[in-house]
């Protein structure tokens, strides 16, 4: 196995986290490339791991602390680490020690950029990210937030621990005779994105009953003013992102709450 960099050949591949075969990851949109393209000259960090006969297999991206939901200084965040595991496309590639490989070089990386430390975030419960594979790394949770838990590897003895953007409740005045649809998209996710664009087009099909807003994330100041980087409301009613909703349970949430609305 082998560590490669990103390039104009795996680009694509990289857009839709290595699921080319996937006909739901083309309901993402180009919001990731979109947020690579603004990312790219801010500090975003790829790798890819490829097996002995090249197929990409996995890959991690990491950016500067400054644009993700935790706080900190001169440390790099592991936004999303992934090795691919379904039957379909190029098959399963985990128990292979990709991952491993990946965090490895993301650290070695970070330690040339004069980090200190390198930070990740993790699940307490055993799906997608999980907090107990970092910790198995060697990373020491700092901080948590419901099941969401933030990990870290210091490099440095004076490198300042960080922390969670602070959660906040979302509430808005609903507009009268109208469901109120909020979506919170960063765009650096395709599965937050098919979320987006499913209750974006959802929403649509109920014309002038349903008012749909987008809240843009990809400035941190806008991260610590609402609290949140990606997220769904439905009249200020938080929706589960994951896994992603399909389109048609969205489209249930928001014809049940039409039907309740004033004629």
């Amino acid at each position: 196995m082998k560590i490669i960099d990103l390039d104009d050949t795996n680009k694509s591949l990289y857009f839709c986290c290595l699921e080319d075969w996937s006909d739901e990851m083309k309901e993402s949109g180009n919001h990731k490339e979109c947020w690579y393209n603004q990312m790219k000259d801010k500090g975003l960090r790829v790798k890819l791991a490829a097996d002995d006969q090249g197929n990409t297999g996995g890959m991690i991206q990491y950016i500067p602390i400054e644009f993700s939901f935790a706080t900190g200084e001169n440390l790099y965040f592991v936004s999303c680490i992934w090795v691919h595991g379904h039957k379909k496309g190029k098959g399963d590639f985990r128990k292979k020690g990709m991952g491993k490989m990946l965090l490895k070089a993301a650290e070695e990386d970070a330690k040339s950029l004069g980090a200190k430390g390198l930070v990740a975030w993790g699940l307490s419960i055993p799906v997608f990210m999980r907090a107990s594979w970092f910790r198995k790394q060697g990373y020491v949770k700092v901080d948590k937030q419901g099941i969401r838990v933030l990990l870290w590897k210091k490099f440095s003895d004076d490198a300042v621990p960080p922390k969670w953007v602070e959660t906040k409740k979302f509430r808005t005045e609903p507009s009268p005779g109208k469901v109120m649809v909020t979506s919170f998209i960063n765009g650096h996710c395709p599965a937050m994105n098919i979320v987006h664009e499913r209750a974006k087009r959802a929403s649509m099909e109920f014309a002038d009953r349903v008012e749909f807003n987008t809240i843009n994330t990809f400035k941190k100041e806008d991260i610590v003013k609402w609290g949140m980087m990606d997220a769904l409301f439905i009249d200020n009613k938080s929706v589960n992102m994951g896994p992603p909703p399909s389109y048609k349970k969205i489209r249930r949430i928001i014809a049940g709450r039409v039907r309740k609305l004033r004629v």
